[in-house]
C-alpha cells in the first residue's frame, strides 16, 4: 500500500471516528430535553382552582410532569399561586403523576412591590418566563404577613439572604422550597 493510500485511510478512519463520537454524543443529549419555564399569558386559568392567573397578585407557579399533561392545553400546568402549585402537585402525585420540574416566581430576580390593599399586605405578581426558577434553587418564606392570590403567600427567593431579610420584615419562616409539606399547605 502506498503512503498516500495509508494517509487517506487514516484520515477516513479519524473522520469516521469523529463522526461516530459526535453522533453518539448528540444522541445522548437528545434524550434529556431541557425544561424551561414559560411566560404565563393573559387570560390563562389556574389548573388547580380555575382562577384567571393574571387577575390576581402574588407568586405563581408552573409544573411539567414526566408522562402526563394538563387537561385542555400543552404543558406546563400553570397556577395562580404557590399554594395552588403545591396542592396540584400533591394531588397529582397521589394519582401517579411524577413532576419533572416545578418553577415558582423568584423574587430575588424581580423588581417586586409590596402594597396595602383593603388592609391586606400584598406582593406583586410576575408572569414572564425570566421571573421563574426551579424549586430546587429556591428558599421560601411561609406564614408571613404578605398575601397573594390564595391568602397568605409562600414567597420564593433564589438568594436565601433575600428570604431571611423578607422574613425579618414581614414575619414567617424560611425553608427550602422542596421541603413544603402537605400539612403546611393545608394549613394555609
Amino acid at each position: 500500500m502506498s503512503e498516500h493510500a495509508t494517509g487517506l485511510t487514516r484520515r477516513c478512519f479519524l473522520a469516521g471516528t469523529g463522526t461516530v463520537a459526535v453522533v453518539s454524543l448528540s444522541g445522548c443529549l437528545g434524550n434529556s430535553e431541557e425544561i424551561d419555564p414559560v411566560s404565563i399569558e393573559s387570560g390563562q386559568n389556574c389548573d388547580q382552582c380555575g382562577m384567571v392567573i393574571d387577575q390576581h397578585p402574588g407568586p405563581v407557579g408552573q409544573t411539567y410532569y414526566q408522562d402526563n399533561t394538563p387537561e385542555g392545553h400543552d404543558p406546563p400546568a400553570r397556577f395562580c399561586s404557590t399554594t395552588c402549585t403545591y396542592r396540584h402537585r400533591f394531588a397529582k402525585e397521589q394519582s401517579g403523576w411524577t413532576p419533572a420540574e416545578t418553577f415558582l416566581t423568584d423574587y430575588s430576580t424581580t423588581d417586586y412591590e409590596i402594597r396595602t390593599d383593603g388592609g391586606k399586605t400584598i406582593i406583586s405578581r410576575h408572569l414572564e418566563a425570566e421571573a421563574f426558577a426551579p424549586v430546587g434553587q429556591l428558599t421560601v418564606v411561609a406564614n408571613s404577613d404578605v398575601e397573594g392570590t390564595m391568602g397568605t403567600a409562600i414567597v420564593p427567593f433564589s438568594d436565601s439572604a433575600d428570604a431571611e431579610s423578607f422574613a425579618e420584615e414581614y414575619g414567617g419562616q424560611t425553608l427550602p422550597a422542596e421541603d413544603i409539606s402537605r400539612e403546611l399547605v393545608g394549613g394555609m
